[in-house]
């Protein structure tokens, strides 16, 4: 699915470095002194969320849902699986690596993403886009593995007399470009690139001023079947998402898309995992309706991803433009539809964030509803981008985010959440009472 400051920093630190309570200190004492830190955790689930959601329940408007959140200060705080961790951490960690699975589960996120793509030898890896290789690792630094990138690095070239650039930096890596083994030599970084870079460092070196470079010392990229392994050991559930190919399919001739979808799938039987506990997703609708046919259990929660806005025909304020629509969803056995935020909020005729079109149309056809994503979108005093697209006139701070979820949580009824930063949405939901 489809953006450092000191304070985050902080809470990073916070969140891996948590001391326990010291012998015989008074622990209710020590919660109330905590809590404003972000100290406080269920010892039993391992919860730590830092400071970040203390710090936007602070930043919220005054009025009765931040009086409500205020409240809840003290915790406890718990895993849950409403709170869908996307590509992890990935807002200050290297997305889809092991260490921001590990960062998202502290968070409480009871529900984390591996977005599903291959390698040259069709082993199934995590990585966001099958071509994001060179925006998302080191390969571009490792001569002998960028050599084998479907575009070699390129730099930008600027006019000698104005110095306005003419042509981007440009390269485009692919999964599919090397082996599961050459896969594993790379080191996992922020998504990021620089356009006007012309050389490779420069090119690399691109994090967006409100993420950080903090924590990218490891990196570690997963294959599939380790990041099974990992959730397993971490004890959440599991939500694959089998990424469009950027190469064409069948791949080498004789790898299918029904291929694909099946190894995806069987990938976690063969790792003992109940269906119950894998929510598996794609943008393809056929995607959906081969694992409905072919695979029950899984295709029970199975989610497809409304991708739909990219298409110039479909309006999401419009059913008369939606193909297929909510009932041949449900007709064709899809439960669960995952549209981004905005799709599903609106601003009513007194000037508040409501229901969309869209998001009473699904509740009625029956569908179950998953939205993305939260803790994307840096400063809200921007009004907050492509994420908040139908509510920007109600959105100045970065507590508004907050005002957003309990719309979605309250009033639409979804069921969980993706955040590149899982804790804000723990806290909510651990507050609201969300399993």
């Amino acid at each position: 699915m489809k953006m450092k400051t000191g304070v985050l920093s902080v809470t990073l630190t916070m969140i891996l470095a948590s001391a326990p309570l010291a012998a015989g200190q008074d622990k209710k004492e020590a919660s109330k002194d905590d809590s404003k830190y972000g100290h406080v955790t269920n010892t039993g689930q391992g919860v730590q969320l830092g400071p970040r959601p203390f710090y936007l329940v602070e930043d919220m408007d005054d009025g009765e849902l931040k009086n409500s959140l205020k409240q809840c200060e003290n915790g406890p705080f718990f895993k849950t699986d409403f709170s869908i961790g996307h590509r992890g951490a990935a807002m200050q960690f290297p997305e889809h690596t092991k260490e921001s699975y590990i960062a998202a589960a502290k968070m409480g996120a009871g529900i984390i993403e591996c977005d599903v793509t291959f390698t040259q030898d069709r082993e199934l890896v995590c990585r966001h886009s099958q071509c994001d290789l060179d925006t998302t690792t080191n390969i571009l630094s490792i001569p002998e593995l960028a050599n084998k990138c479907s575009v070699p690095f390129s730099p930008a070239i600027f006019d000698e007399i104005n110095g306005e650039m003419i042509q981007p930096a440009t390269a485009k890596c692919c999964t599919s470009d090397i082996t599961v083994d050459e896969f594993k030599m790379l080191k996992g970084k922020m998504d990021a690139s620089n356009q006007r870079a012309t050389t490779v460092e420069e090119y690399l070196n691109a994090t967006p001023s409100w993420r950080t470079d903090l924590y990218t010392g490891k990196g570690t990229l997963l294959t599939h079947k380790e990041s099974i392994k990992l959730f397993k050991e971490l004890g959440v559930n599991m939500t694959p998402e089998l990424k469009s190919p950027s190469v064409a399919m069948p791949f080498e001739g004789d790898y299918t898309q029904q291929d694909y979808a099946q190894q995806m799938l069987d990938e976690y039987k063969a790792a003992g995992v109940a269906p119950e506990k894998v929510w598996a997703q794609s943008f393809n609708i056929e995607d959906l309706r081969y694992w409905i046919n072919n695979e029950p259990e899984f295709s029970a929660q199975a989610v497809y991803l409304d991708g739909r806005y990219d298409d110039v025909t479909f309006d999401h304020t419009n059913p008369e433009s939606w193909n297929p629509t909510m009932e041949e969803l449900v007709e064709d056995g899809v439960k669960v539809i995952a549209p981004p935020m905005w799709m599903l909020l609106e601003i009513n005729a007194y000037g508040e964030i409501a229901p969309s079109t869209y998001a009473k149309r699904a509740k009625m056809a029956g569908l179950k509803i998953i939205t993305w994503t939260l803790e994307r979108s840096g400063l809200l005093k921007n009004k907050g981008g492509w994420y908040y697209q139908t509510t920007t006139n109600t959105i100045n701070n970065d507590g508004d985010m907050l005002k957003v979820l309990d719309v979605l949580a309250q009033d639409v009824g979804i069921i969980g959440m993706f955040s590149d930063w899982p804790a804000t949405v723990t806290y909510y939901a651990n507050c609201k009472g969300l399993k």
